[in-house]
């Protein structure tokens, strides 16, 4: 049995000091920001240096460049609009309501509970509780056991930076995952994949808990005709090798013009061997979180190849660094049948699917899952607009793939089995918030004119006027 810490207490200790202070203003709010942003400068040698030895290997340039940059970007961003976010909105009164006021205000909603993912385990921590400190609440956090040292250290860190009547941060298994879910959150933030995240939402629901589930997806590729393919198979290289693919929007199969599909895998190959010209201790290149992960991998690729797949690695190195770097794989002739085309893949294997005309892979697109991500390379307008409005997905990029998740100012959420909700910017303000509308009306009663007994000539004629 794992030591678990009193969930119940530290949620009733954080859920008593908000209901103390149920409105914090916007200097509190920001002045809460900036804390988390000097925790994360001061300590970022120590947070690189906790991930890699969880990883075995994992690129500090990857740690800084896609967790603590676009979390303290984030955190800057929110901190210049949090005046402007909180500022009442007014809205509009109908003629037969006037005089009067209507306006929305965005209430914080509580505590919120937010279940972290070991992929980006930093940016996956900071980036949702700075958005839940902008929109005034506090925060229960759960930290992934794969990453023991990461979460070990955002733990002291957090602990260390503010009381635990704001944000607390738990450890430990599976039973602390189960127990956290269940907590009666004002909302619940989860990260991870679909499977748990269905389980999470059971969870939540016997408090009626609202939830923000940010599942996996097999985010698809589709390069037109048009696109330019060696800078296309540079971008779609960067995309699905950093972090070794561990990543919920990273590229997860590609359809290329069969005329080009050979060219293609060339320069995908010639991409990857410029990044990382070695794989055995290179230190840019990151490893696979833990050995389950791993013999995952190499499952999906040994059952590729006993269904028909053709495989072409991309480098011809033996890696023996004893660290679980795996060498990317690219994959053709796949189908359905195989375990890498049914499931989120989540490392270094790409499957290729050539076709000949757009309208192939866009079935496909439509008959399979909604995805997180969805990447076109190209410059058709036609077929760029079959995407945007024939397709469904959490987000839609052009001649790009995955850095839509560092726009601050663009939600960020799936779709379907992709997830529930969404967060990042404005949206996320407002998704820990509760719109709530107010009314204001003055001393003078226009509405009297309504009132029983009715059939007065100047109540016929307004109710006439309202229902022309």
């Amino acid at each position: 049995m794992e030591n678990r810490p009193d969930l119940n207490k530290l949620f009733q200790s954080q859920h008593k000091a908000f209901r103390a202070d149920m409105m914090p203003n916007a200097d509190k709010r920001i002045a809460r920001l900036k804390r988390l942003k000097s925790l994360l400068k001061e300590n970022r040698q120590r947070l690189i240096e906790a991930l890699r030895d969880d990883y075995s290997a994992r690129s500090a340039e990857e740690t800084q460049l896609l967790e603590l940059m676009p979390t303290i970007q984030g955190i800057n961003y929110m901190c210049r609009r949090i005046q402007r976010w909180m500022r009442p909105e007014r809205r509009r009164l109908p003629l037969h309501l006037q005089p009067g006021k209507a306006k929305v205000m965005y209430q914080p909603l509580g505590v919120i509970g937010i279940m972290v993912p070991f992929n980006f385990p930093l940016f996956l921590t900071c980036s949702p509780l700075a958005t839940a400190l902008a929109a005034g609440n506090r925060a229960m956090i759960k930290m992934p056991e794969t990453t023991p040292k990461t979460s070990e250290l955002v733990a002291e860190l957090i602990h260390n930076s503010f009381s635990s009547d704001l944000v607390s941060v738990v450890t430990g298994g599976l039973e602390t995952s189960i127990g956290f879910s269940k907590l009666p959150f004002n909302h619940l933030l989860f990260t991870g994949s679909t499977t748990v995240g269905k389980e999470i939402m059971k969870a939540a629901a016997e408090n009626l808990t609202p939830v923000t589930l940010e599942l996996g997806g097999k985010s698809p590729v589709v390069i037109d005709n048009d696109a330019e393919l060696k800078e296309t198979a540079t971008r779609i290289c960067i995309g699905k090798t950093m972090n070794a693919g561990q990543s919920c929007v990273a590229p997860d199969y590609v359809f290329v013009p069969r005329k080009n599909q050979e060219r293609f895998i060339s320069l995908y190959i010639k991409a990857f061997n410029q990044f990382y010209p070695t794989i055995t201790s290179n230190p840019d290149y990151s490893a696979i979180i833990n050995d389950s992960h791993l013999n995952r991998l190499n499952y999906l690729l040994e059952d590729a190849v006993q269904k028909g797949a053709t495989v072409t690695p991309v480098s011809d190195e033996s890696v023996s660094d004893g660290c679980r770097r795996f060498k990317p794989v690219l994959l053709t002739n796949v189908n359905d049948e195989m375990a890498v085309m049914r499931g989120e893949i989540f490392g270094p294997l790409l499957p290729i699917i050539g076709y000949d005309n757009f309208s192939d892979p866009l079935s496909f697109i439509q008959k399979h899952k909604k995805p997180l991500a969805l990447y076109y390379f190209g410059f058709n307008s036609d077929n760029r607009k079959k995407m945007l409005e024939q397709t469904q997905s959490g987000g839609i990029v052009f001649n790009e793939t995955t850095i839509h998740v560092a726009v601050d100012d663009l939600p960020f959420g799936g779709t379907g089995s992709s997830g529930i909700g969404q967060y990042h910017g404005r949206e996320g303000f407002y998704n820990f918030s509760k719109a709530r509308s107010f009314l204001i009306k003055p001393r003078f009663n226009s509405l009297r004119l309504l009132y029983p007994p009715y059939g007065g000539k100047l109540a016929k004629m307004i109710t006439n006027f309202l229902l022309r």
